[in-house]
């Protein structure tokens, strides 16, 4: 049996914040079926470009989404974005563990 390691309190607490977003949950529940580019993406998920891609760069800096560009058969470079492999398993003992070594202020954490 492989243990899974317990996240530092604040990458939780960040990848949390992260996934609390109702788009943010489609995107990541889209991902998880096909990679997509932006447009592709923003059409199946009815939301604009803009909106998504701030969506995406959230995911992205908190490590969830990863994105590659590449270049279409006409030229056209097109970023591709895709769910990078992530295992969350909260427990009560793993949520005490992590917020053992918190260093985010709790003002500044809840206001994602």
């Amino acid at each position: 049996m492989t243990t899974v390691p317990t996240p530092s309190g604040d990458d939780l607490v960040r990848t949390l914040a992260t996934l609390a977003n109702p788009h943010r949950m489609r995107v990541v529940a889209a991902l998880a079926r096909e990679r997509h580019y932006v447009s592709g993406l923003a059409r199946r998920l009815g939301i604009s470009r803009a909106l998504l891609q701030l969506h995406l760069k959230k995911l992205e800096a908190c490590g969830l989404v990863t994105s590659k560009l590449e270049l279409s058969e006409d030229g056209k470079a097109m970023k591709f974005y895709e769910l990078a492999a992530f295992d969350i398993h909260l427990t009560p003992a793993s949520v005490a563990r992590a917020a053992d070594d918190l260093t985010v202020d709790d003002a500044k954490g809840s206001q994602e």
